[in-house]
Protein backbone atom coordinates (compact mmCIF):
# COMPACT_ATOMS: atom_id res chain seq x y z
CA UNK A 1 0.00 0.00 0.00
CA UNK A 2 1.63 3.44 -1.04
CA UNK A 3 2.07 6.08 1.47
CA UNK A 4 0.09 8.61 -0.04
CA UNK A 5 -3.65 7.81 -1.23
CA UNK A 6 -3.95 7.39 -4.53
CA UNK A 7 -6.31 8.96 -6.99
CA UNK A 8 -9.74 7.55 -8.41
CA UNK A 9 -9.71 6.50 -12.04
CA UNK A 10 -10.36 9.88 -13.70
CA UNK A 11 -14.21 9.96 -14.68
CA UNK A 12 -14.27 13.65 -16.03
CA UNK A 13 -17.61 15.33 -14.69
CA UNK A 14 -16.39 18.72 -16.74
CA UNK A 15 -16.71 19.60 -20.09
CA UNK A 16 -12.63 18.94 -20.56
CA UNK A 17 -12.07 15.01 -20.90
CA UNK A 18 -8.42 13.21 -20.65
CA UNK A 19 -5.52 13.35 -18.90
CA UNK A 20 -4.77 15.69 -16.46
CA UNK A 21 -1.12 17.03 -15.48
CA UNK A 22 0.17 15.25 -12.19
CA UNK A 23 1.24 16.34 -8.82
CA UNK A 24 5.32 16.33 -9.47
CA UNK A 25 4.78 18.01 -12.75
CA UNK A 26 2.75 20.62 -11.23
CA UNK A 27 4.82 21.32 -8.39
CA UNK A 28 8.13 21.57 -10.33
CA UNK A 29 6.50 24.14 -12.15
CA UNK A 30 5.37 26.06 -9.22
CA UNK A 31 8.92 25.91 -8.30
CA UNK A 32 9.98 27.25 -11.72
CA UNK A 33 7.95 30.16 -10.98
CA UNK A 34 9.03 30.72 -7.47
CA UNK A 35 12.70 30.81 -8.34
CA UNK A 36 11.85 33.49 -10.89
CA UNK A 37 9.35 36.08 -8.68
CA UNK A 38 12.01 35.07 -6.06
CA UNK A 39 14.99 36.73 -8.05
CA UNK A 40 12.35 39.82 -9.31
CA UNK A 41 11.66 40.32 -5.75
CA UNK A 42 14.96 40.09 -4.36
CA UNK A 43 15.77 42.64 -7.14
CA UNK A 44 12.59 44.75 -6.32
CA UNK A 45 12.64 44.81 -2.77
CA UNK A 46 16.42 46.08 -2.90
CA UNK A 47 16.22 48.92 -5.12
CA UNK A 48 12.91 49.91 -3.43
CA UNK A 49 13.00 49.10 0.10
CA UNK A 50 10.08 48.59 1.97
CA UNK A 51 7.90 50.02 -0.73
CA UNK A 52 9.12 46.98 -3.17
CA UNK A 53 6.82 44.56 -0.52
CA UNK A 54 3.67 45.98 -2.52
CA UNK A 55 5.52 45.66 -6.19
CA UNK A 56 6.41 42.23 -5.55
CA UNK A 57 3.01 41.38 -4.90
CA UNK A 58 1.60 43.39 -7.63
CA UNK A 59 4.42 42.03 -9.90
CA UNK A 60 3.11 38.07 -8.80
CA UNK A 61 -0.29 39.05 -9.50
CA UNK A 62 0.62 40.62 -12.72
CA UNK A 63 2.90 37.56 -13.57
CA UNK A 64 0.26 34.53 -12.70
CA UNK A 65 -2.80 36.81 -13.79
CA UNK A 66 -1.31 37.70 -17.24
CA UNK A 67 0.18 34.75 -18.41
CA UNK A 68 -2.29 32.08 -16.63
CA UNK A 69 -5.09 33.87 -17.66
CA UNK A 70 -4.13 34.10 -21.81
CA UNK A 71 -4.69 31.65 -24.66
CA UNK A 72 -1.73 29.68 -23.82
CA UNK A 73 -2.43 28.86 -20.11
CA UNK A 74 1.16 28.80 -19.21
CA UNK A 75 3.36 30.63 -16.94
CA UNK A 76 7.50 30.17 -17.54
CA UNK A 77 7.27 26.74 -15.52
CA UNK A 78 4.40 25.42 -16.97
CA UNK A 79 5.54 26.25 -20.18
CA UNK A 80 8.94 24.61 -19.12
CA UNK A 81 7.18 21.38 -18.06
CA UNK A 82 4.50 21.25 -20.83
CA UNK A 83 1.45 21.64 -18.64
CA UNK A 84 -1.21 24.49 -19.00
CA UNK A 85 -4.41 26.02 -17.21
CA UNK A 86 -7.58 25.59 -19.33
CA UNK A 87 -11.15 26.19 -18.53
CA UNK A 88 -12.85 23.39 -16.79
CA UNK A 89 -16.13 23.52 -19.01
CA UNK A 90 -14.74 24.64 -22.62
CA UNK A 91 -11.10 23.83 -22.93
CA UNK A 92 -10.68 27.30 -23.35
CA UNK A 93 -8.19 30.38 -21.51
CA UNK A 94 -9.97 31.64 -17.83
CA UNK A 95 -8.78 34.76 -18.50
CA UNK A 96 -7.08 37.26 -16.40
CA UNK A 97 -9.50 37.66 -13.85
CA UNK A 98 -10.26 33.70 -12.80
CA UNK A 99 -6.27 33.59 -13.38
CA UNK A 100 -6.20 36.15 -10.51
CA UNK A 101 -8.84 34.56 -8.65
CA UNK A 102 -6.56 31.50 -9.06
CA UNK A 103 -3.74 33.52 -7.95
CA UNK A 104 -5.34 34.38 -4.46
CA UNK A 105 -6.70 30.84 -3.76
CA UNK A 106 -3.24 28.87 -3.95
CA UNK A 107 -2.98 30.90 -0.50
CA UNK A 108 -6.07 29.75 1.05
CA UNK A 109 -4.26 26.40 -0.13
CA UNK A 110 -1.26 26.87 1.28
CA UNK A 111 -2.71 27.74 4.89
CA UNK A 112 -4.24 24.31 6.35
CA UNK A 113 -0.39 22.36 5.83
CA UNK A 114 -0.59 22.82 2.31
CA UNK A 115 -4.09 20.66 2.00
CA UNK A 116 -5.68 22.49 -0.99
CA UNK A 117 -2.45 21.60 -2.93
CA UNK A 118 -2.05 17.87 -2.00
CA UNK A 119 -5.97 17.84 -2.86
CA UNK A 120 -5.51 16.91 -6.08
CA UNK A 121 -4.18 13.31 -5.16
CA UNK A 122 -7.69 12.21 -4.06
CA UNK A 123 -9.93 14.33 -6.05
CA UNK A 124 -12.09 12.89 -9.18
CA UNK A 125 -11.17 16.15 -11.58
CA UNK A 126 -7.27 15.89 -10.09
CA UNK A 127 -8.40 19.71 -9.34
CA UNK A 128 -6.95 21.60 -6.40
CA UNK A 129 -8.64 23.81 -4.18
CA UNK A 130 -7.22 26.90 -6.46
CA UNK A 131 -8.46 25.32 -9.36
CA UNK A 132 -11.87 24.86 -8.05
CA UNK A 133 -12.16 28.16 -7.22
CA UNK A 134 -11.42 29.36 -10.70
CA UNK A 135 -13.58 26.56 -12.40
CA UNK A 136 -10.08 24.91 -14.37
CA UNK A 137 -7.84 22.36 -14.86
CA UNK A 138 -4.07 21.71 -15.33
CA UNK A 139 -3.79 19.68 -18.63
CA UNK A 140 -0.48 18.34 -20.35
CA UNK A 141 0.21 20.24 -23.41
CA UNK A 142 0.66 17.00 -25.51
CA UNK A 143 -3.11 15.98 -25.05
CA UNK A 144 -4.25 19.77 -25.51
CA UNK A 145 -1.80 21.79 -27.26
CA UNK A 146 -1.70 24.98 -27.68
CA UNK A 147 -2.27 26.23 -30.66
CA UNK A 148 -5.89 24.91 -30.51
CA UNK A 149 -6.95 28.32 -28.97
CA UNK A 150 -5.44 31.25 -30.81
CA UNK A 151 -3.87 34.32 -29.55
Amino acid sequence: MSAFPTAPPLQATSGVRGPRAGFFRRFAALVVDGIILLVVTAVVESATGREGVLLSLAIAIIYFGYLEGSASGQTIGKRALGIRVVDSATGGPIGFGRAVVRYFGRWISAIPFLLGFFWMLWDRERQTWHDKFAQDVVVPVSAYPVAHWPN
